[in-house]
This record gives structure tokens, sequence and C-alpha cells, in this order.
């Protein structure tokens, strides 16, 4: 998981990003899909490619 590589809390990275921590918490869980949009402000968060963070 990359936010645990990045050491960040939830509430870091979506204080980071602009998301809400419980946003955060539904990607990680799979229970929500992000938009487009809202990969491409995380794969910049992390400094990774859409493709890597949706394990292409």
């Amino acid at each position: 998981m990359e936010r645990a590589r990045v050491k960040k809390t939830q509430k870091e990275v979506a204080n980071e990003t602009g998301l809400t921590a419980s946003a955060i918490c539904n990607y990680e869980k799979g229970e929500r899909v992000p938009t487009l949009q809202t990969l491409a402000q995380l794969a910049d968060f992390y400094g990774a490619s859409i493709d890597y963070l949706v394990g292409k």
C-alpha cells in the first residue's frame, strides 16, 4: 500500500490532497472507486503512475 510506504495516516493524506479521510479509507477498502481525476491526484501525491495504483 502506497500510504504505508510514505508513512502517512489517512488523515494526513486527506489533508495534503484535499480529499476526506473517509474517502481514502473507502478507496483502500475497495468500497468506493475513485474518479480518474482523484486517481491522478493520488498518483501525483504518491509519485506513482495511475497504472501502478490500480495494480496494472
